[in-house]
């Protein structure tokens, strides 16, 4: 397998430090890491964004995750080894990655869910993950991007 072509954040260099810096903001409100690995590698699976399914299991694995939270995060709803607050997260950001799904995009009971467990702050966190994954994933899925190659 090869890629079509570079990363292009990595050909327009200007665009890697301010996606970068978005991370970093999403990952400063106090969730678990596991948490927001959970949530990248279940976008990254619904966008078919190999190299980022890739890049989710290795850091989930390197978090100590187990392999039936790691293997099984695309069943998370049939599955018995998510809390309801980890549900209510995942819920959330598939809604906001699905977006033409439905005419209401993110249903006031789905919201309702995750402000149950969330902060406005931890809500928001989510949410910048959630956008800043499905960006990584449109970058890197037209172009193919290798899993494992980066």
């Amino acid at each position: 397998m090869e890629a079509r072509m570079k990363n292009p954040a990595t050909i327009i260099p200007a665009a890697m430090k301010p996606i970068m810096e978005l991370i970093k903001a999403a990952q400063s409100q106090g969730l678990p890491q596991e948490l927001m690995e959970m949530i990248h590698l279940r976008i990254s699976q619904i966008n078919g964004c190999s190299f980022c399914v890739d890049a989710g299991l290795k850091n989930l694995r390197k978090l100590g995750e187990s392999d039936e939270r790691i293997g099984l995060v695309a069943a998370w709803r049939e599955a018995p080894y998510y809390t309801d607050a980890e549900r209510a997260a995942l819920e959330l950001a598939e809604a906001s990655t699905r977006l033409a799904d439905r005419a209401d995009a993110v249903p006031d009971d789905v919201w309702n869910n995750a402000a149950d467990h969330f902060d406005e702050r931890q809500l928001a966190s989510i949410l910048l993950m959630t956008a800043v994954t499905n960006l990584f994933n449109r970058l890197n899925a037209p172009i193919r991007q290798v899993a494992g190659s980066w």
